[in-house]
C-alpha cells in the first residue's frame, strides 16, 4: 500500500472509531450503562474493577480497544509491514479519533451555547411584548 493510501485509510478509518468512542462515552442512548460503569469505577472493591469500567467511561481509554478490534478487522498497518505497523498505525488512529471527538464535542458545546442564547433572547422577547401597554 502506498503512503497515500496509509495516510488516506488513517484519516478514515479513525471516522468510525471516533464514532463508536463518542457514542458509547457520551450519547444517551448507553446512559444506563455509562452511569452501571460509572458508578463501578466509583465504588469497586479492587483497583482492578475500578480501571476495567472506568474505561467505557472515558473516550481517550475506550477509543484504544475501538482501534484495536479495528486493526483485527482491517489489518491495517502505517509505515512498515510487520508488528510495529500495527503499533504505530494503532496510536495514530487514537490520536486521529480523538482529535475528531475534540472537535466534535467542541462543536456541540458551540451549538448549545447558540440554542441557549436564542433561548434567553425568546423569553426577553416575550417578556417585553408581555410589559408593553
Amino acid at each position: 500500500m502506498t503512503i497515500f493510501m496509509q495516510i488516506l485509510w488513517l484519516f478514515l478509518l479513525a471516522i468510525p472509531i471516533a464514532c463508536i468512542a463518542w457514542t458509547v462515552t457520551h450519547e444517551e442512548v448507553f446512559r444506563e450503562p455509562r452511569e452501571y460503569c460509572i458508578r463501578r469505577s466509583k465504588e469497586g472493591k479492587t483497583l482492578l474493577e475500578r480501571k476495567f469500567f472506568y474505561l467505557f467511561t472515558c473516550e481517550y481509554c475506550f477509543s484504544h480497544y475501538v482501534t484495536i478490534i479495528f486493526l483485527c478487522l482491517t489489518r491495517y498497518k502505517l509505515l512498515m509491514n510487520n508488528w510495529i505497523g500495527y503499533l504505530i498505525a494503532g496510536f495514530a488512529l487514537v490520536y486521529v479519533a480523538n482529535a475528531y471527538m475534540s472537535l466534535f464535542g467542541l462543536i456541540r458545546q458551540d451549538i448549545v451555547r447558540e440554542k441557549t442564547e436564542i433561548k434567553a433572547m425568546e423569553i426577553t422577547s416575550e417578556k417585553a411584548k408581555t410589559q408593553a401597554p
